[in-house]
């Protein structure tokens, strides 16, 4: 049952006032807000301030360091995130092998830092992430069905058990969500993605790397 709550505790509550909490673990419900346009590029969050080419969305696919202090004081970022097309929900860490629990923060804090910039008046795309099937039941909840989302295969598919896993989480999530639209930052090999590009509109972003190991590459996609 959805619920709702407010108070202050010292752990960022204040993201998620008036949001309604889904789930056994209590994940914040992002708002259905279809002021979201698929980018013309995805530019990363620890660079925001090195380009003038603001009609991208920034992306938060690096360490979880690099974005860290926003979750402290998101008000600090939020001029400089007004500037950009929109923004796709901070990619906190979930790994296979990682504790249940860990994993259940991580993915209230994407949605979490999401509603809080939504409130705010800044086109928010989610940004979804699981690690193994045991993260299924959790790590979809807080995003409407249906509607625009983000993943990322950078440094996620390099081994054969890697994409059995991604894959195996890619045709849950979209079971579960029914996106019309997924934005893929990375790579999309065919053994992962060939069986679903007839059901789905993926729509492909390179990486930082990619565009560091090749020349003519598209401009901004990052």
């Amino acid at each position: 049952m959805a619920r709702k709550t407010m108070f202050d505790d010292g752990f960022f509550n204040f993201l998620v006032e008036g949001a309604r909490f889904v789930g056994a673990p209590g994940i914040p419900m992002m708002m259905d807000i279809q002021n979201a346009q698929i980018p013309n590029g995805l530019w990363p969050f620890e660079r925001r301030n090195l380009t003038s080419n603001y009609r991208q969305h920034i992306h938060f696919y690096m360490h979880d360091k690099g974005f860290a202090p926003i979750l402290h004081s998101p008000d600090r970022y939020l001029p400089t995130l007004q500037l950009y097309d929109g923004i796709l929900t901070p990619d906190f860490t979930l790994t296979v092998g990682q504790s249940r629990c860990l994993q259940e923060a991580n993915t209230y804090m994407n949605r979490a830092v999401g509603f809080y910039f939504q409130k705010h008046g800044v086109p928010v795309i989610p940004s979804i992430r699981w690690s193994d099937k045991d993260s299924f039941d959790f790590c979809f909840l807080g995003v409407p069905k249906e509607r625009m989302i983000a993943i990322s295969t950078h440094g996620c598919i390099q081994t054969t058990d890697q994409k059995m896993i991604f894959k195996e989480g890619l045709d849950a999530m979209l079971n579960e969500l029914h996106p019309p639209v997924v934005l893929v930052h990375g790579y999309m090999p065919d053994v992962i993605f060939g069986e679903y590009l007839h059901q789905v509109h993926f729509h492909r972003y390179s990486s930082r790397i990619e565009e560091t190991h090749r020349k003519g590459g598209d401009n901004g996609n990052t």
